[in-house]
């Protein structure tokens, strides 16, 4: 072939390798271009099926388990606790500090949701720092505790047949435990050492306590040194703090304790009797609150507002974040009408004539009086003292016992001290008028003993019978408020049926057998007698019937010393806010002003006749109270009072159905007669037997008189 030849056919060659390359890659190109849009579709497709798994995976979780994760989320809550604060103090009318708070370390520790195990190695922990008397430990503490640490010891008290009931569902947790406690003996108890009872003892307070709730661990006697080593380790010891606690303070000791009350301990924490009320109100079930009298009765001023701190925590309890709401402010400040000065010599001159009075004859069974010393004209009461003897079971000796409560919690028959009310009554109801006269000649009613005066004091108007005391004046007033017909030794009827009811109701509006309100509770109304034969009317006039409390007489005497208003007595005089650290009073809040629970509806003639009487009683010559109160610069006006009474003091039990009898003494005064500032009540329950009348009951009436005048003058 010609080389021209051969040369055109290479080239064509060559060309058509070229040609046949483009072309593949030409159709190289073809096939990467139609590998894209599968590749796209590929991922479209995946991520369709990736969002159908979502969306069904989101269904499934909303249905099936939506409500479980909705409890979750809603066991992630705010709790609102609250922190107590001191309470507010008490201070008498002259400004001195009755009550007051003193601080003190304590150690708390506030359960956060903390199991029984790190409980226990808390309670360990902390038992090295600080010394826990196991004083309050029980036999079933121990019990408990030797099976929380002990725990392979105590499931291997349980035998297999008991492990196959349990399987078998015929015994409950409940029950293997049970049997676990019961088998503890005596020997592994015995075995506990002393520093694993201070363990238990600590562990006891922090499992008494509520979650969130601060428990008092050990507020008493807490040294300086363990404040300082818990406060250094508190980082290991989880719900664990330093604190300061407080405790009441009487800088008067057991003047007026009795009246003044108690708060409750700790331990003690809300009475459960009250716990709903309490919990109603944003108390701690663990809270200290005022138990009886005054510290009760004004609870919800003398507690201040709580410190609240809110503890957010999330679904298993545990707290999160703690934020602080409101801060703590301590209780009101109480004062009160009392003059402890005043009080503090009322309660010395009673024990000093009580003792007197046991060295005569005749006083088996005297081992008490009360005195009440009130303002007639706002019923501010300036002194309530009550003493009473009992005898110490240690030593035998007897000694005297605060008991100021008595004044309005006990009640006795207080004899002529009411006449001042029957007379009235006899006004009120038309039996007799001013200078109605009866001759005190005794009375004698069929199949009864003569009913009489002390003596014959011959014939007599009500302002001498009030004088002279006469028994037989008020007998007549009575037949006539009963509209009977007396005839001597003849049987006495009366067709005025509701005669028992006039009189009481009419010796009520003076606060004789009825409450006087006063701002105490458990006041006692007194007994009533219950039969209604005529004899006893009789009796009922002459304050031998029904009994009274010395509040009760303080009350009726004010409501004569002021020209017939019954006012409410009252202990507290203002409501201030809290003291600031310093001794001087803060600002009033409140004065709790005079109350006028009634008037007796008398007219002033009326009532200046009773007032004429009462004063002859203690200024005049024949009166019943002359001879201890002549010369008093002070001019009182009064009433004495004597009543026949059945013992039914501590000693009862020992004389079977027979108590012995024994005479009540009894005075009412005011002073001075004229425009009066004080007015005073005194019963002596059971003051003597038979015939050796001691007057004590003038004789402490007068010097509390003296030492009230006498203070006055001191502070003018």
């Amino acid at each position: 072939m010609p080389l021209k030849d051969v040369a055109e056919v290479e080239l064509n060659s060559t060309t058509l390798r070229i040609h046949v390359k483009e072309v593949k890659q030409m159709d190289k190109q073809d096939k990467k271009t139609s590998h894209i849009p599968f590749r796209l579709n590929m991922l479209f497709f995946s991520v369709f099926i990736l969002f159908s798994i979502l969306i069904l995976r989101l269904g499934f979780i909303q249905i099936v388990h939506g409500e479980n994760f909705k409890k979750d989320l809603e066991r992630k809550e705010d709790i609102t606790v609250r922190y107590p604060v001191p309470r507010g103090k008490l201070f008498d009318r002259q400004d001195r500090v009755i009550v007051d708070n003193v601080p003190k370390s304590a150690i708390t520790f506030t359960n956060q949701g903390f199991s029984q195990t790190e409980m226990l190695k808390t309670a360990e922990r902390l038992a090295n720092l600080i010394e826990k008397k196991p004083d309050k430990v029980t036999d079933h503490d121990k019990r408990h505790f030797w099976i929380l640490k002990h725990p392979k010891l105590a499931d291997a008290k349980i035998t297999k047949q008991e492990k196959n009931l349990y399987t078998a569902k015929k015994l409950t947790d409940k029950d293997l435990y049970k049997l676990k406690v019961d088998r503890i003996t005596a020997a592994e108890l015995k075995a506990l050492t002393k520093k694993e009872l201070e363990v238990l003892a600590i562990y006891k307070e922090f499992s008494s306590g509520y979650k969130f709730i601060p428990q008092m661990v050990k507020n008493k006697n807490v040294s300086a040194k363990e404040v300082a080593v818990v406060s250094e380790y508190l980082q290991s010891l989880p719900g664990v703090d330093t604190t300061t606690d407080w405790e009441r303070s009487y800088p008067f000791r057991s003047t007026l304790r009795s009246v003044l009350g108690n708060i409750t301990s700790s331990e003690e924490g809300v009475p459960a009797e009250r716990l709903e009320f309490f919990l109603t109100r944003d108390y701690n079930r663990n809270d200290r609150v005022g138990k009886s009298q005054l510290e009760s009765q004004y609870e919800e001023i003398l507690c201040g507002h709580k410190e609240k701190i809110k503890n957010i925590t999330d679904k298993t309890g545990n707290v999160i974040e703690t934020e602080p709401i409101s801060n703590g402010k301590k209780g009101k400040d109480l004062v009160l009408t009392i003059d402890m000065e005043l009080q503090k010599a009322v309660d010395k001159i009673i024990e000093q004539e009580l003792r007197a009075a046991k060295r005569l004859p005749g006083t088996t069974f005297t081992d008490r009086a009360y005195v009440v010393l009130m303002d007639p004209y706002t019923g501010e009461i300036m002194a309530m003292s009550g003493k009473k003897m009992v005898r110490n079971s240690k030593t035998g000796k007897r000694e005297m016992q605060d008991d100021a409560l008595g004044t309005f919690t006990s009640t006795y028959s207080v004899g002529s001290a009411v006449k001042g009310a029957t007379i009235l009554t006899g006004y009120k109801t038309g039996a007799i008028s001013p200078g109605t006269m009866f001759d005190d000649a005794g009375i004698k009613i069929k199949d009864t003993p003569i009913k009489k005066s002390y003596a014959y004091l011959g014939r007599l108007n009500e302002v001498n019978a009030l004088k002279k005391s006469s028994n037989v004046y008020m007998f007549r007033t009575a037949i006539r408020i009963g509209k009977g017909h007396y005839e001597y030794d003849k049987p006495l009827h009366f067709s005025n049926k509701m005669a028992f009811e006039t009189i009481r109701n009419s010796f009520a509006s003076f606060g004789l057998g009825t409450r006087t309100g006063i701002d105490l509770p458990n006041e006692q109304t007194g007994f009533k007698g219950q039969s209604k034969l005529p004899g006893y009317l009789l009796d009922l006039v002459i304050g031998q019937y029904d009994t009274y409390s010395a509040m009760q007489l303080a009350q009726y005497v004010s409501t004569i010393a002021n020209g017939g208003y019954r006012m409410r007595p009252h202990i507290v005089k203002e409501i201030r806010s809290p003291t600031d650290g310093c001794k001087k009073l803060s600002p009033i809040l409140k004065e709790i002003p005079p109350t006028v629970l009634n008037t007796i509806d008398v007219e002033d003639e009326w009532l200046h006749r009773v007032h004429i009487g009462f004063r002859k009683v203690m200024q005049e010559p024949g009166g019943t109270a002359y001879k201890f109160f002549k010369g008093a610069r002070y001019a009182p006006a009064g009433k004495t009072g004597t009543a026949e009474a059945f013992y039914d003091g501590p000693l009862r039990s020992h004389y079977g159905k027979e108590p012995p009898q024994v005479m009540n003494l009894s005075l009412v005064s005011y002073a001075p007669s004229t425009n009066p500032e004080i007015a005073m009540a005194v019963i002596v329950p059971w003051a003597y037997q038979g015939k050796n009348d001691n007057k004590v009951n003038l004789k402490i009436g007068r010097k509390v008189l003296d030492t009230y005048f006498q203070m006055k003058q001191g502070s003018l």
